[in-house]
């Protein structure tokens, strides 16, 4: 099964998130598909770039987004 996730980068308490296409028998931060956008939780307001254009490519291709991904892709619509 694919999922559109969140892939943890950056240092001890100061993450820095990728999200990825991955397969879900893959770990967190392992191997990928495909890297469809960033988000950066720290900066005032939070930093969310994500090209859309493949996210719904994806989930038309039957990829599930996490809770936190599909969160996310309704902020950067907006």
């Amino acid at each position: 099964m694919v999922k559109i996730r969140l892939r943890r980068m950056g240092a001890k308490k100061s993450p820095f998130y990728r999200v990825v296409v991955a397969d879900s028998h893959f770990p967190r931060d392992g191997r990928f598909i495909e890297e469809i956008g960033t988000y950066n939780p720290l900066a005032t307001p939070s930093e969310i770039s994500i090209d859309m254009e493949r996210a719904k490519y994806w989930i038309a291709n039957g990829a599930q987004p996490t809770d936190t991904v599909k969160a996310l892709l309704k902020k950067a619509e907006a």
